[in-house]
């Protein structure tokens, strides 16, 4: 059965903006260390030695960036709700916006902080470390917010820098007011230092997208409202099982089981709850189901803006009406484009090129579900 021609949508994205300086250096040249007993791991530089880089460039960033280019790219009428200094770094932001076609009508530009920027190390795997600092990106406030930026048909909201997620809440209820499809992938941070008014706001969410840490971090609130535990799939005898289906998710001393979260979560109101796992591939809980999608093959050179990749292309195709096993095909074939590459935008594709790729690699990335 033919499935039905994506429509052409209105979006806005909200969050941060960065520009990012990015240090490749050869896994000869900077020594990593491991944890035995954890899943942490360390880049170690030699102290007071220069170490040589193969490449430092530098390139726009943030999560509301990342994802409005995502969004364009897809054949989005997207504009972006950001907070700029007045300063290069902001000139070069919104010089990058212009040429992906991203509007930049609700751009703001403050005075009393420089725009945001990141410093990128990247070593060993590609997964790099990564130096913040945050500037305009803490001051988007409520006050800020108008009724006309959120007349879109998605609404896609990135994780909110330190202060400016105090204006969650209201950001969510004014978004969700004209209808809008609401999609937000918060991070860690807004998830356990401010989770009382980000778990108050999830009825008025349509699609929450996490990874498997963040995923983690939400258990203790969870179980708090929810209960431990939970129900477990309904698997068939001998299995190969997900990591994600086989250990459930913890934190705190607490667990619960996969299933148990994402019914925990769709319980209160949301229609998609996306856990991205790395490597390990990635899980959509709706109602119907949990899908597993393996990832899509790539010769990683940098993960970061992966899960914006992720996150901005799924909620694009649902918001299309597209099926669910399309949104989750294309996203992650757009989060394996973009790790191809160093920064966070380069590998973003546009619908058709995203097409060309599921066709060729359909049979390689089966999905597999599992009744709720």
């Amino acid at each position: 059965m033919a499935l039905p021609e994506p429509k052409v949508i209105k979006a806005v994205t909200i969050g941060g903006a960065m520009l990012d300086s990015i240090a490749i250096v050869e896994s000869d040249r900077i020594e990593r260390m491991a944890m035995r007993n954890a899943d942490s791991s360390f880049l170690l530089l030699e102290e007071g030695r220069k170490t040589e880089a193969t490449e430092i460039s530098t390139h726009c960033g943030g999560g509301a960036v990342n994802s409005a280019v995502a969004l364009a790219r897809l054949g989005c009428d997207v504009s972006t709700v950001i907070k700029l200094g007045q300063d290069a770094r902001a000139d070069q932001i919104l010089s990058r916006l212009s040429e992906e076609g991203v509007s930049t009508r609700w751009v703001m530009r403050d005075p009393n902080a420089p725009t945001g920027a990141s410093v990128l190390l990247s070593s060993h795997e590609r997964d790099a470390a990564i130096f913040t600092f945050r500037g305009a990106n803490t001051l988007l406030r409520a006050s800020d917010l108008k009724a006309d930026m959120f007349a879109v048909d998605l609404v896609y909201v990135s994780s909110l820098s330190n202060e400016s997620a105090d204006c969650f809440p209201e950001l969510i209820e004014i978004a969700k007011m004209d209808g809008a499809l609401v999609s937000t992938n918060p991070g860690i941070r807004q998830l356990s230092t401010r989770a009382d008014g980000f778990h108050a706001c999830l009825p008025l969410i349509d699609i929450l997208s996490i990874n498997s840490a963040e995923a983690d971090a939400m258990v203790p609130h969870m179980v708090s409202r929810f209960g431990e535990g939970g129900a477990a799939l309904a698997l068939k005898p001998g299995e190969a099982l997900p990591v994600l289906v086989a250990r459930g998710l913890s934190s705190g001393g607490f667990e619960m089981t996969l299933a148990g979260f994402v019914s925990a979560l769709l319980g209160v109101g949301l229609k998609h709850v996306v856990i991205t796992a790395g490597a390990d591939g990635a899980y959509v809980g709706s109602p119907d189901g949990i899908r597993y999608c393996p990832t899509a093959p790539a010769d990683v050179h940098g993960t970061a803006g992966a899960g914006d990749a992720f996150a901005s292309t799924f909620s694009a195709l649902i918001a299309m009406d597209q099926p669910v096993e399309r949104a989750l095909h294309f996203a992650t074939l757009n989060a394996a484009s973009v790790v191809a590459y160093a920064d966070t935008q380069s590998g973003l594709l546009g619908l058709d090129q995203l097409d060309e790729k599921f066709r060729e690699s359909e049979a390689d990335i089966a999905i597999r579900y599992w009744d709720l």
